[in-house]
């Protein structure tokens, strides 16, 4: 019933719509313009865009011209909309809307001399005019601009006032959050300098926008928190555009401090050299970044096809030795002959789990806070950013990693200097101390130690055993030393811009930008994967190595694998001392087993959407 009688009412309203415009359309222009001739030009008005409609399809009321004639029937306001539906939506949510509370403009505010208009062709200095009418403060500073002389020029791709601000669907900029109103400073602007093609023609730095877009600002920008940064207009200005060079500008040499100040309250005469759109690829301008960039791309590769090469060796010959041993079972052998196989050892203490959760802790923190903003335009990103609240906390959690890295780095300083220069724990001399077994520090060992394992990978050779350290767990350890001052130098930086500013040229803060992106990147697709393998994910390990989270080693693993750290024990007499009596109890090897798988889990969770990022979405170091 209800549908019934919805249909009929529309019937209704639009038989009387056909017959309205139906006894409209008898009535003549030249009629009208007998009368009216007075205030409308009959060849303007055939001209113009509404020549070809007659006077009655705007005035569709007066559809008894003698009652007209009379003075009993007056025309009422003109609906625009019959004819310009989509114009008239735009324009009855935009800022003109006349029932805005502050605002009383229609159709013929912009649109006066409706009898004359003619179609606009794009015409962007005559939309501007009609901007002005109202907009005087604003254009008189657009009118300064370089987009306003390139308009008065000639060139069209210029940007107008329609350009940035809509032509009907002019959004009320009052009406905007904080997160609109940063976005609306910088989206705009997009819309043009994204095109490569256009901006090279009119003679305007291509790249702004992927530089921009690279830079923390831009980052923060692709994530969705415009209002945490600055935007294109809070450094060039919304109207007032100028090139750099010209002394009003306020990215002008004198003006440059007095920008960044109004974000970076300290910023100095060197803080300001930093370069807002450096471009790491272009070797002519920017040459300190371009070989910053290149040297670290080097390393990145260098190092992962060293390693990745080296795990996809062992893994191999891991299926190989782990098929054997099945078999060598399977025929009722025995792999080894060792009395009391699982007695237990002490291969780390107390000290060493509790420095390697910190390790873990940090790292997870660093990583999932970090990684969004080196890939800020995946839509992965933009989850783990919102489910940190936003990119203010994701920041805090991130320089709580970074203070939690520093924690377990001093104590590895503490205990480093203590194993070199407290003669009673170890009484060797001094080098013996740095360059003896218990070392991490390389030895000449270590290279006996990694050809004997590439002859077992290529079958040349028998398994090798080795002492209390290996040649790959020292890499990860002195890894360590130069993260912290590769990652945590430029990390500090970055951290304090305006305290290193005073006395560094910005531009400094660019080149540790790229090392701290690239090495963070290296850090994290090492760990999560040649680390990872290295511990956990080997065939003779896999999926968990556990020694590390109770510091128990069974004694045939430990004879297997460090047969010749068990020898020099048995020869000094010293391994009474590394027995367990009482092994760790199942809640704990509950509780930290759950919490290391979790972070293998997260590690290679993080992997995968990074391997995604540069497949899919276009990344590079």
């Amino acid at each position: 019933m209800r549908k019934f009688l919805y249909y009929s009412l529309l019937m209704l309203v639009l038989l009387w719509s056909s017959q309205t415009v139906a006894a409209g359309a008898a009535v003549a222009t030249e009629t009208c313009l007998e009368c009216h001739d007075d205030v409308i030009e009959m060849d303007s008005f055939s001209a113009s865009v509404h020549g070809a409609n007659g006077c009655v399809a705007c005035h569709s009321d007066l559809t008894d011209i003698e009652a007209h004639m009379e003075g009993e029937l007056l025309p009422g306001a003109v609906d625009c909309s019959r004819c310009h539906k989509q114009e008239f939506k735009d324009y009855f949510d935009s800022a003109h809307n006349f029932d805005h509370p502050n605002i009383n403009l229609s159709c013929t505010s912009c649109h006066n001399n409706i009898h004359a208009v003619t179609a606009w062709k794009g015409d962007k200095q005559r939309a501007n005019e009609i901007c002005a009418t109202c907009h005087t403060t604003p254009e008189k500073e657009y009118q300064a601009s370089i987009h306003a002389q390139g308009i008065a020029a000639g060139n069209m791709d210029a940007a107008a006032c329609i350009d940035c601000h809509g032509l009907h669907a002019i959004k009320p900029v009052g009406d905007m959050d904080a997160r609109e109103r940063a976005s609306f400073r910088t989206e705009p602007c997009m819309t043009c300098h994204a095109d490569e093609e256009m901006m090279e023609a009119s003679g305007v730095f291509p790249v702004a926008v992927d530089t921009y877009l690279e830079s923390y600002h831009g980052k923060n920008f692709n994530l969705g928190y415009p209002e945490k940064v600055a935007g294109c207009a809070d450094c060039h200005m919304a109207h007032q555009v100028l090139p750099n060079e010209d002394p009003a500008s306020s990215l002008s040499p004198d003006n440059l401090v007095v920008a960044c100040a109004k974000c970076h309250e300290n910023a100095s005469a060197q803080f300001v050299k930093f370069y807002a759109h450096g471009d790491m690829t272009d070797s002519h301008n920017y040459p300190i970044l371009f070989y910053t960039y290149i040297a670290m791309s080097t390393l990145l590769v260098g190092t992962f096809g060293v390693f990745w090469f080296h795990s996809l060796l062992w893994m191999f010959r891991g299926f190989i030795e782990n098929s054997e041993k099945k078999k060598a079972l399977a025929a009722g052998g025995q792999l080894h002959h060792v009395d009391n196989p699982h007695k237990i050892y002490r291969r780390f203490t107390k000290i060493h789990i509790f420095m390697h959760l910190l390790v873990i802790i940090s790292f997870l923190l660093l990583s999932l806070t970090g990684l969004p903003l080196k890939f800020s335009d995946q839509a992965w990103a933009k989850v783990l950013m919102e489910f940190f609240g936003g990119s203010a906390n994701a920041g805090l959690l991130h320089r709580l990693g970074a203070g939690i890295t520093f924690v377990y780095f001093a104590m590895a300083l503490a205990m480093s200097a203590k194993f070199l220069f407290y003669k009673l724990q170890y009484p060797a001399e001094f080098f013996q101390r740095l360059f003896g077994p218990e070392s991490l520090c390389p030895n000449l060992r270590d290279i006996e130690d990694v050809t004997s394992m590439v002859r077992w990978f290529l079958f040349l050779g028998p398994k090798p055993t080795f002492d209390r350290w290996t040649y790959w767990e020292k890499f990860d350890f002195i890894a360590v030393f130069w993260g912290m001052f590769a990652i945590g130098g430029s990390g500090l930086m970055l951290w304090f811009p305006e305290f290193f500013g005073a006395a560094l040229p910005g531009w400094v803060f660019n080149v540790a930008t790229i090392i701290h992106s690239d090495e963070a990147l290296l850090a994290t697709g090492f760990i999560f994967t040649v680390h990872f393998f290295n511990t956990h994910g080997r065939p003779e390990k896999f999926p968990m190595d556990f020694v590390v989270f109770n510091g128990e080693l069974a004694k045939e693993e430990f004879i297997e694998e460090r047969g010749d750290q068990w020898k020099r024990y048995e020869e000094e007499g010293t391994l009474k001392q590394y027995e367990v009596d009482k092994p760790s109890g199942a809640v704990y090897d509950f509780i930290l087993k759950g919490f290391g798988f979790t972070a293998v889990l997260i590690g290679v969770a993080l992997t995968l959407l990074m391997i995604y990022a540069f497949v899919y979405g276009g990344h590079h170091f």
